[in-house]
């Protein structure tokens, strides 16, 4: 039976009598021992009166176990240009997404074995500062230092639609149930105390909901309970507040009635505050991970009470490495470097990076220690599995796939434990855990793969950067690119540019790009059978200016407007160029040595000719056409 209350367990210090990883009994019992028997009698003694505690087992502990990856190695690592901020497995769909600092999303498809990578998405110009997946797994929402929220479709791994915020958005969480018809996305953002819920579909810029009087400071994160319909958010203070996504924003009446009957209140009294929190699958339990006091905390939802804590203080961390009992001696040496990273945790915007995770069953939690990444079965208390502890990385955020029998059919748990070699072939899965590293620009994977060589492991999947930052500055003083994708909301347009036919008109395009100027920009003129432009943050045709905040020249080149799809700058005359720019969808030869031309369009050219084709009014779309962002290649 589970144990409830504010138990207080440090891993790694095991206590010495049998009951291993137990509280040991008061001296009360004891001394009363002693009381009724002295030490001169002489014959049997009597029975004690304190019985013998049995040990809590957890039924089927191994057939749970043997669902997590069996290698303690990573079997395989894959790169981004820059270093990982967040991994996330979606469910159902079973898809692996990772992103990176530099605003740039990946998507990877789960394999039978391994993963695929499918595509790749300039999401953000920046830092992304949280992401989110649905309960089914079908919506995937990132928000990014550039105060903009990105939808994306997962199964046909697409962008949907941006949002644009007032204020750098905090934290994201998706807060409709599996089976809801309408999609709800909560954002929290930076310095507010109120959650905007948004249309998840992304049909409309404006919110249509907003809670506002939970919290007195800024939210800092929230988890859905899709058992509860209920959303835990937690502040910067360290208050937790339970309330419902839609209605009133109460709390669910099935359960604590009153707050001062839970334990919510720790981190308040801790002064400390989650970085991290995740619900079980099942909705019964939560578990956070919370700095400066860097402990982990499991607590019954319905109760809001405390049923586990961890503590992986760096006091207590030293304090077990001095006495032996860690659950791994480090030479010293070692230990002072693990420790040094540790210590570097302390940085919030590596803390907001953390996570900790539950396996499907709800019993076992999974968090990054200086011992590696910690498997811990929360009714035992004991770690049943470490992954890469010799690993020369310090696990950061975590995702874990254990996915679905590869031969589908009704088992239950008995015959699943059971040693039937036909049920075992059938019950067979490729579990998966992925793991970021601290400062690290690879994502590892640990798989049941034990057949591992170090040289082939770590997979070049991305072009080397060089090593010298300042030379690589020294050679680039311009920005510039040679290829772009335009997404837009009827689709992605491809270009390439022509970097040294117009240097010029390439950079401040590129520059423009990066900095989001397009970002919600609209197709503002709309020819038929001539052209589709776009690039005035006006959106009538009279706005934009260059990157150098003036006009800048023409650059004519041997290039012509001979065939469709040109990319060329719009001008309001000889050397007037700014930011708007435009496509041609036929041969229009006029133009030549009046516009220049910087680039082609190679690819969507099905979506050139459904925003040619749009209605318009007085050559502008009648339904505005969006430019969401531009990745640059």
């Amino acid at each position: 039976m589970r144990t409830r209350g504010n138990l207080s367990h440090t891993l790694g210090k095991h206590p010495r009598d049998e009951d291993e990883g137990m509280v040991k009994p008061s001296d009360g019992a004891a001394e009363q021992d002693e009381d009724t028997s002295s030490d001169d009698d002489i014959g049997p003694a009597l029975p004690s009166l304190t019985p013998k505690k049995k040990k809590r087992k957890l039924p089927y502990e191994k057939l749970y176990i043997s669902a997590l990856p069996s290698s303690p190695r990573y079997s395989k690592s894959l790169m981004h240009k820059e270093q990982l901020s967040f991994v996330i497995m979606t469910p159902f769909t079973e898809f692996l997404i990772t992103s990176s600092i530099d605003g740039v999303v990946k998507f990877w498809k789960k394999n039978a074995v391994g993963i695929e990578f499918v595509k790749e998405f300039r999401a953000h110009v920046g830092e992304i500062k949280s992401v989110s997946v649905s309960q089914d797994g079908r919506s995937f929402a990132t928000a990014g230092v550039d105060k903009t929220i990105k939808i994306f479709d997962v199964i046909t791994f697409d962008l949907l639609a941006l949002i644009q915020v007032q204020k750098v958005p905090r934290c994201i969480c998706w807060v409709h149930n599996r089976g809801a018809s309408l999609p709800l996305l909560a954002v929290a953002e930076e310095d507010s105390n109120t959650v905007t819920i948004y249309d998840g579909r992304g049909e409309s810029q404006e919110p249509v909901d907003s809670v506002s009087n939970l919290h007195k400071s800024p939210v800092i994160l929230m988890a859905y309970n899709n058992a509860y319909d209920c959303v835990v958010s937690a502040d910067q203070n360290g208050m937790i507040e339970y309330w419902r996504p839609v209605g009133d924003h109460e709390k669910p009446e099935n359960v604590f009635q009153y707050k001062s009957t839970t334990n919510l209140f720790e981190f308040k009294k801790a002064k400390s505050v989650p970085a991290s929190i995740t619900i079980s699958a099942n909705g019964s339990q939560f578990a956070t991970l919370s700095y400066p006091d860097r402990k982990v905390r499991v607590f019954d939802f319905a109760t809001g009470k405390l049923y586990r804590t961890y503590d992986e203080s760096i006091a207590t961390l030293v304090e077990m490495q001095q006495a032996g009992t860690a659950l791994q001696k480090l030479e010293e040496v070692e230990f002072g470097r693990r420790l040094a990273v540790e210590r570097d945790l302390e940085n919030p915007t590596i803390q907001s990076k953390v996570n900790i995770i539950f396996d499907e069953t709800g019993h076992f939690i999974i968090y990054g220690s200086i011992l590696g990444t910690k498997v811990i079965n929360t009714l035992t208390n004991r770690v049943v599995k470490v992954f890469g502890k010799d690993e020369p990385f310090r696990a950061l955020n975590i995702a874990l796939y254990q996915g679905q029998p590869q031969k589908k059919g009704i088992v239950t748990i008995s015959m699943a434990a059971s040693a039937n070699p036909l049920l075992q072939e059938a019950e067979e899965r490729d579990p998966m855990l992925v793991t970021t590293g601290f400062g690290k620009v690879r994502f590892y994977i640990f798989t049941n793969d034990e057949d591992i060589t170090k040289s082939e492991r770590d997979v070049q999947n991305e072009k080397p950067r060089h090593l010298n930052a300042k030379q690589q500055i020294e050679a680039k003083p311009a920005e510039s690119g040679t290829a772009a994708v335009i997404h837009t909301t009827y689709g992605d347009i491809h270009i390439r540019l022509f970097p040294e036919a117009a240097p010029k008109a390439v950079e401040n395009f590129v520059t423009h790009s990066k900095n989001g100027y397009y970002n919600n920009t609209i197709f503002h003129r709309v020819i038929r059978k001539f052209m589709i432009q776009c690039g005035d943050p006006l959106g009538d045709g009279t706005g934009g200016e260059s990157i150098w905040g003036k006009e800048f020249e023409d650059e004519f080149s041997t290039l012509k407007h001979d065939k469709a799809y040109t990319v060329s700058m719009a001008n309001a005359g000889p050397n007037t160029n700014g930011s708007q720019f435009f496509i041609t969808t036929e041969k229009t030869p006029w133009l030549d040595k009046k516009h220049t031309i910087f680039g082609r369009a190679i690819q969507g050219l099905d979506v050139v000719h459904k925003i040619e084709n749009a209605r318009t009014y007085k050559e502008k779309p009648e339904e505005d056409i969006k430019i969401i962002n531009i990745s640059v290649i």
